[in-house]
């Protein structure tokens, strides 16, 4: 039995080094300086734009076995998380190649499995030290962006400087009745790069439940904060907003949480961008300097901090965050937009001009607006077969008669809005814009429960299925407007935007000229938004910039080099083979140093696509430089957290934010990255099993009578 498996590990596996040359075509995806890629169409001669590992393995043409794996695995892993993909592509690569390496040196497949994941496991165990706690990570940021010629000057100068509009109009209303306002919110000068910034903090632990609270260094007098309205000032904004009964009154709330009353846009940066409120220093850390996403989403988090303070729910939702794409716009035109703003034809626009400024009956349609739909879990009558004689007048007939009746449906309770879940009848279309009706189709469930929380819609699977009781009112749609007020009309296309008071929905208009991008900047933008989702929801963080994948490189180092134990004779007699229990001691520590091969891979290419290192070579060096100060320090962690505080941890000269890293701390997802970790070992392991457990030719015989045949599934 031992010559068998030692034949099957001579075999050349196929599968991983499939994994390895598929994952190679994703090595410059990783980190935060990423590389575009075009992925060519052969046939077709057409291409696409992705800077995802998601997108590049969704891209190619998977054949084989092992890339159908991969890309079940990449896909799990996006629809879990929308973070880690890279990580989980790259990685297995690296271990394929770090198993094929002990393959080499004749490695039994059972050590091999096992060892590794034991080391995982333990790496997992070890990291643990380097997880901070939000409050913390809030704070440090805080601190960070307090320190004089550090960050904080270049945020303001990012703020104003940005391609985005500099100011950001909040109408505030008191009461139904009482006239809107205009307030601009106005940001630091260009000039004044040294302005004081804000250095009060709002703690993120006030979205569960608890009472936000203000920690104010002592001796600061440069910032006021309006008790209750949600609005911190600083001496960064010139014009001070004392003229408004609404910010200058104690215990009131200046945030309407009447959302048809809030017209203004948050355009990509923040009310303030030089403050420190709720979570928008997480969202730029956990942007791996992505700066547009960053700024949408510090927009959306002021934006939810603020209603949170008056209505006691979460200060960040995802689910209250939509998308729209507008294809032909410059990018500066990109803003977060109260309520839902969605693409219509412009058919459909003719009829949004005459219901302009109106109060709408709305319906919400939980499937498609077809003839033909039947709700999940239908059962046809058995045993009927139906015999058309003459096909396209009885279905002409048929479907006359559905519409109709549709459209029956539709005016006889005065539906004006319809917004359906799935697709949406042509004909029927058709008909309802000619009745001046507006449908549109494709609407995310969260939309509808969105809309019917606020307008009282309960939503319907069938036409006839609709009452009285199942339509709402509220509802007020208008062409959406860029922040110069003009109406966008893209040709194809119209942006519209529907309002209800109270809506809680926020979209986010991603704008790009190049239609190639358009996908591009939607990913990046949701992959930031599901960064700080998942970090909140952690309540935790790791320290970002390799500083984990350096302390598990040194903790596998470290077991590596350990004396081998001699194996235990009692232990070994419970097992049917000998040979295979000794043998995970016996190379215990070449598995673990080709698992510490993987990680030292993913360092070197971090640091080489940031321009960190020169070459491999030069980052490998500095790899090395920093595992020997770790190891003469102590404490690993100890350093590691040391170095990552002075910002000196794998530290280079280029990157996003080169002029300012000293103030810059980067962070990652807790889950999200060991759960990479685990499903890209997972994936290496199970290929490898996989094809060292097909065994064929005469030998067969003689490994089922062998005493180790339960090992093996003989197809």
């Amino acid at each position: 039995l031992p010559m068998a498996f030692r034949d099957v590990s001579a075999r050349r596996h196929i599968g991983l080094q499939q994994l390895s040359s598929l994952a190679l075509a994703g090595r410059t995806l990783l980190g935060p300086m990423k590389s575009c890629k075009f992925i060519v169409d052969e046939d077709t001669n057409q291409s696409t734009l992705i800077c995802s590992a998601f997108r590049l393995i969704e891209s190619l043409d998977l054949t084989s076995a092992a890339g159908q794996l991969l890309n079940e695995t990449i896909q799990a892993q996006n629809k879990e998380f929308k973070t880690g993909m890279s990580t989980l592509l790259f990685l297995v690569g690296a271990w394929s190649n770090a198993v094929l390496e002990c393959l080499q040196q004749d490695v039994p497949i059972s050590a091999i499995v096992s060892v590794m994941s034991e080391g995982l496991n333990s790496c997992c165990e070890e990291v643990q030290c380097l997880q901070i706690p939000i409050h913390d990570v809030n704070q440090e940021l805080c601190s960070s962006t307090a320190r004089p010629n550090a960050f904080q000057s270049k945020t303001c100068q990012v703020g104003c400087d940005s391609l985005l509009h500099p100011e950001i109009f909040l109408y505030v209303q008191k009461d139904v009745s009482a006239p809107e306002k205009v307030v601009p919110i106005n940001s630091c000068s260009h000039q004044d790069d040294n302005c004081n910034f804000n250095k009060h903090l709002v703690s993120s632990l006030a979205g569960f439940g608890s009472i936000a609270s203000l920690v104010k260094p002592a001796g600061d007098k440069s910032a006021s904060v309006v008790s209750g309205s949600g609005v911190i000032t600083s001496s960064c904004n010139k014009n001070k907003l004392t003229y408004s009964r609404y910010f200058n009154t104690v215990g009131k709330s200046c945030f309407s949480s009447q959302q048809g009353n809030f017209q203004g846009y948050f355009s990509g940066q923040s009310a303030d961008p030089c403050e420190c409120y709720g979570s928008g220093h997480l969202a730029m850390a956990l942007s791996h300097g992505d700066q547009t996403s960053m700024k949408l989403l510090q927009s959306i988090v002021t934006y939810q901090q603020k209603r949170a303070e008056c209505s006691g729910s979460s200060q960040f939702n995802i689910a209250e965050i939509v998308t729209c794409c507008l294809l032909g716009l410059p990018e500066s035109y990109s803003c977060v937009s109260p309520g839902f703003v969605t693409l219509v034809s412009p058919e459909q626009a003719a009829v949004i001009k005459y219901f302009e400024e109106k109060p709408l009956q709305i319906l919400l349609m939980d499937g498609d607006l077809t003839e033909q739909y039947r709700h999940l879990g239908f059962n046809r009558p058995c045993n009927v077969r139906t015999i058309l004689e003459g096909p396209s007048l009885q279905e002409g007939r048929a479907g006359d008669l559905w519409l109709s009746s549709s459209l029956d449906i539709l005016t006889s309770f005065e539906v004006n809005l319809v917004l359906v879940k799935g697709n949406v009848c042509e004909n029927l279309m058709e008909r309802c814009i000619a009745n001046s009706i507006l449908v549109i189709g494709c609407v995310t469930r969260d939309v509808l429960c969105a809309f019917g929380e606020v307008t009282g819609a309960q939503p319907v699977t069938y036409l006839t299925q609709l009452n009285a009781s199942c339509v709402g009112s509220g509802a007020q749609v208008e062409l959406w407007e860029a922040r110069d007020g003009r109406a966008m009309d893209l040709g194809e296309l119209v942006p519209v935007r529907i309002k209800v008071r109270g809506l809680s929905l926020l979209t986010a208009v991603l704008t790009t000229t190049v239609a190639s991008k358009m996908q591009l900047i939607e990913d990046q933008f949701w992959t930031a938004a599901y960064r700080l989702h998942h970090a909140l929801n952690d309540g935790k963080v790791f320290l970002g910039g390799g500083a984990v994948e350096l302390l598990c490189l040194s903790h596998i180092q470290v077991l590596a080099e350990q004396p081998v134990q001699p194996a235990n004779k009692n232990a070994l007699k419970e097992f049917c083979d000998r040979w295979r229990a000794a043998s995970v001691t016996e190379y215990k520590s070449v598995v673990l140093q080709a698992l510490a091969s993987g990680w030292k891979r993913y360092l070197s290419a971090v640091m080489c696509n940031t321009a960190k290192a020169a070459s491999e070579l030069e980052a490998c060096t500095s790899i090395g430089h920093h595992l020997k100060k770790a190891a003469d320090y102590g404490s690993p962690s100890a350093y590691i957290l040391k170095e990552f505080r002075r910002g000196d941890l794998l530290r280079g000269g280029s990157g996003p934010f080169a002029d300012h890293e000293e103030g810059l701390k980067v962070f990652d997802n807790v889950t999200a990255k060991t759960e990479a970790w685990r499903r890209a070992l997972d994936l290496v392991l199970l290929v490898l099993q996989t094809d060292a457990e097909i065994i064929t030719g005469p030998k067969r015989n003689q490994l089922l009578n062998s005493h180790g045949s339960s090992e093996f599934m003989f197809l």
